[in-house]
């Protein structure tokens, strides 16, 4: 063999080792990146999480520490609009979509009853409650209602029917006589009861004798208003309730109750709002292990629906302040280091979590954190990328919301507003 043909394929090795070298750095590049072993995660993820790249101007460790107080319920705010004012939290530069969906509830059926002037007080008062006590901190025989017993009925967001009893009956028969449904149509459907000793309402329990019933109904909730067939099916239960236990039932007004509803229906359009954020990979995509590690780092566990986790409120039993989502269909993949995700989905449910929480100063850490240490960025919801600054204008209005809706006795996070952005 001459030397020239040995030269030639040395060079044919040669290149053929560099193009399989390539080959290998591209596939390399381009797989899906992988959970790291435990203990090397740890270090990798707490030395990204170090950084602390700008956010066009908003200091989310500051907000994060020292969370605005949430206006007291009742009062009317400074700045806050007026009853039939709608908030635009999504306007945005011209070209750029709004960082998040706004959820409509039904479309506006009526005018609001009180949108002359600038009270935003409902059309019935409320009864007075008692002043809500943790369970722990609830001495025996104090009277003080544990929370899974305490009335939830409120005239508020409630059309209320009155039962009145003339001599005390005991829960089990009241529960036995109970609609198997707690539903009429759409609208939650609830019975309470005075109890006889402590002289409290509260939902009806074996074991105790009440002196007096009501039932209500959900006069508006995310699927729209109360409307006369869901009020007739309430009649048509309450009526039934009250025929099995042998006692009166005195109804409210129909038209009276499809008003408000519609009235609150409005307010509850015009007030709500979920924000979300997506994540999406600059370069290489993201397993599902890789993304569940880093969301681990931050709070986040496992929620009962596949490719989905959240971040737990500090009190059990109350909404999660945040959601991460990502393809169902990959978190339950064979291979999850080799199924590829192209996008995260971070949401905050405004209404239901409470602002002392300082939920949306925690959305911002979150995707700053994620970002640094996936090395993702910020998108809207169609996955176009999002100007940082636009942040801070998001905060600014928020705050506008939160007023607002503390002004008409639905502060975030409350039980009231819970059920009405349900």
């Amino acid at each position: 063999m001459s030397t020239l043909q040995i030269s030639l394929a040395i060079l044919g090795i040669v290149f053929l080792g560099l193009v399989l070298a390539y080959n290998a750095w591209a596939y390399r590049r381009a797989a899906p990146r992988k959970a790291r072993p435990q203990g090397q995660a740890a270090h990798g993820t707490n030395a990204a999480l170090r950084q602390e790249p700008d956010l066009g101007g908003v200091d989310i460790t500051q907000a994060s520490t020292h969370p605005a107080a949430p206006a007291p319920v009742g009062a009317e705010p400074e700045a806050a609009p007026a009853a039939g004012q709608a908030f635009d939290l999504g306007h945005v530069e011209p070209g750029l979509e709004a960082p998040f969906a706004l959820a409509a509830a039904a479309p506006l059926q009526a005018q609001a009853a009180h949108a002359a002037g600038p009270s935003v007080a409902p059309a019935v008062a409320a009864p007075a409650a008692p002043s809500p006590v943790a369970p722990s901190a609830t001495p025996a025989g104090s009277g003080v209602l544990p929370a899974a017993t305490r009335p939830q009925l409120d005239a508020l967001l409630d059309a209320i029917a009155q039962l009145p009893l003339e001599q005390p009956l005991a829960g089990e028969a009241i529960l036995q006589a109970q609609p198997t449904t707690r539903r009429a149509g759409s609208k939650l459907f609830q019975v309470e009861g005075r109890n006889l000793l402590s002289g409290q309402w509260e939902i009806v329990r074996a074991g105790q004798r009440y002196d007096q019933l009501q039932a209500g109904v959900q006069l508006a909730n995310r699927l729209g208003a109360l409307n006369e067939i869901e009020f007739s099916e309430f009649v048509a239960k309450v009526q039934t309730f009250a025929d099995s236990l042998n006692v009166g039932v005195e109804l409210p007004d129909m038209l009276h109750e499809v008003f408000r509803a519609r009235e609150l229906d409005q307010f509850a359009s015009q007030h709500d709002a979920q924000l979300n954020f997506m994540l999406r990979p600059t370069r290489a995509a993201w397993s599902p292990g890789y993304i569940a590690q880093h969301a681990g780092a931050l709070g986040f566990v496992p929620a009962a629906m596949p490719g989905r986790m959240v971040l737990p409120a500090a009190e059990p039993g109350l909404p999660p302040l945040l959601t991460l989502a990502f393809d169902a269909q990959a978190a339950q993949a064979e291979d999850l280091d080799r199924t590829a995700v192209y996008d995260v989905l971070l949401s905050l449910d405004v209404p239901q979590v409470a602002q002392t929480q300082a939920p949306f100063e925690r959305l911002c850490e979150v995707l700053q954190r994620l970002g640094v240490a996936m090395d993702g960025v910020l998108c809207d919801p169609d996955g176009n990328p999002l100007p940082l600054p636009m942040l801070e204008q998001i905060g600014v209005d928020l705050s506008g919301l939160y007023a607002a809706l503390s002004a008409r006795d639905f502060a975030a996070g409350s039980p009231l507003a819970r059920r009405l952005f349900s």
